[in-house]
């Protein structure tokens, strides 16, 4: 862990221009949520422009497509109410890396599937997998002073909110230059990388004393 005397939580005068540099690039764990958000929206701008013309493509009916659409969402909503409160007993860094890598695996399943048994598996791993969504912004709770939490978190959903948009366009140019799976390989590879990125660089942003407080309760 890194001593909390030795985070920017510690530094109440932030200006605007340094709230963003750490929330960006500054603080590796601001920066790895930041990343991490960008990347998990990625995927949901990405996929989901795609997953139906790859589903309708595998002649795959109407009816089943709307199946898999509405698995998504239901898993990913509910999933949240447990993964929040694990990231709380366990932290927040495992929870994090771990989601983005089983983004990437469910994106290959999907991608090499074949079968609304298989299609569905994957959605669900990927769905769970975008349920990181309150850990990441529990870590900029752990890290950034309450003078200027709001800000981080609003730097934060900057980044995770342009996903989206980089999503759909990369997606775009791939699925038009090398077909849909190979968009969805570059989206997993991307995924993957992350995932090690933020590894290698976050640091644990929740107290020992904070972990042993919930697992109490």
């Amino acid at each position: 862990l890194t001593p909390a005397t030795t985070r920017p939580s510690q530094d109440a005068g932030l200006t605007h221009r340094r709230t963003w540099f750490l929330a960006s690039i500054g603080e590796p764990a601001l920066a790895s949520a930041s990343l991490a958000g960008l990347v998990n929206n990625l995927n949901f701008g990405l996929s989901w422009g795609l997953f139906p013309l790859l589903f309708a493509t595998r002649d795959l009916p109407t009816a089943q497509i709307a199946i898999l659409f509405a698995l998504y969402p239901g898993v990913w909503g509910i999933g949240q109410l447990f993964t929040g409160a694990l990231s709380d007993r366990i932290g927040r860094k495992h929870l994090v890396t771990g989601g983005m890598a089983l983004q990437a695996i469910a994106l290959v399943i999907i991608g090499a599937g074949s079968s609304l048994t298989v299609w569905a598996t994957g959605t669900i791993f990927s769905a769970w997998a975008r349920d990181v969504y309150p850990t990441l912004l529990a870590v900029v709770g752990d890290v950034a002073h309450p003078t200027w939490r709001a800000r981080a978190v609003g730097v934060y959903r900057v980044w995770r909110d342009l996903g989206y948009a980089v999503g759909a366009i990369i997606g775009g140019i791939v699925a038009d230059l090398l077909g849909l799976q190979a968009a969805l390989w570059v989206a997993a590879a991307i995924s993957a990388v992350v995932a090690a990125i933020v590894a290698g660089r976050m640091y644990e942003t929740l107290s020992t004393q904070h972990r042993n407080g919930a697992s109490a309760t």
